[in-house]
């Protein structure tokens, strides 16, 4: 996976644990996509400055998937839910009974509220 979505995953799910600043940086940078020097320039601090804590706010993002791995279960629940509605969908095709293809046409559609 690409570090910026992960980074915009990982901030979504562990962002109000990082300082107010390092969550406004962050978000400003991998989700407004907005450049150190802008960040900077809006809070009028140096790109350095910006910069620190981004990559501090980075680390400790890391350091609690790390421990709790939030986003290692999303991710992996999200697989298993694209394999049922996978199955489900081949089962429907086979399926010659009208009442069961509509059971299983109303489980994929809660099963894609999950996705």
């Amino acid at each position: 996976m690409e570090k910026k979505i992960k980074i915009s995953i990982l901030c979504e799910l562990y962002g109000k644990l990082l300082t107010e600043k390092q969550y406004e940086f962050l978000n400003d940078y991998y989700n407004n996509d907005l450049s150190l020097s802008e960040i900077a320039e809006n809070n009028n601090i140096t790109r350095q400055a910006v910069r620190d804590n981004i990559k501090k706010g980075e680390k400790k993002l890391f350091e609690y998937e790390e421990k709790l791995l939030f986003m290692k279960r999303m991710l992996n629940q999200e697989e298993k839910i694209q394999k049922v509605l996978s199955e489900l969908t081949k089962i429907q095709k086979d399926s010659s009974d009208k009442k069961v293809a509509n059971i299983l046409e109303s489980i994929k559609k809660e099963l894609n509220c999950l996705v």
